[in-house]
């Protein structure tokens, strides 16, 4: 899957614009997920320096969902069970800031968005 099919180029200003800021609770941008397996990005801010570099609430699969850095190019490459790539969720639309998916996701051990 492209790049293009994970992020449009809206998502890309925003995610920069969001690095930039001097508020750090941001909105989740993006969510990205593994259709196949149970894998999820809430990303908030890419690394100006390195764009490929993206932030947010990453959440695997086991357990543990953490605010970390991710890279993009990484993500593309994982496949879930059934070698299916990594989607971007079309209907995502965030209600509420990171820190509020951060402190549900780690209640209840995944992202629930």
């Amino acid at each position: 899957m492209a790049e293009a099919a994970l992020l449009t180029d809206e998502d890309k200003i925003r995610l920069f614009a969001n690095s930039l800021a001097d508020e750090r609770d941001h909105f989740p941008v993006v969510k990205l997920f593994t259709p196949d397996a149970s894998a999820t990005w809430l990303l908030t801010e890419c690394d100006p320096d390195e764009p490929d570099r993206l932030f947010g609430l990453c959440d695997i699969g086991l357990d543990s969902p953490e605010l970390r850095y991710v890279s993009l190019a990484e993500i593309m490459e994982i496949r879930g069970q059934l070698g299916l790539p990594v989607e971007r969720d079309l209907h995502f639309v965030a209600d509420k800031p990171l820190s509020a998916y951060v402190d549900e996701a780690r209640k209840r051990g995944r992202i629930v968005a």
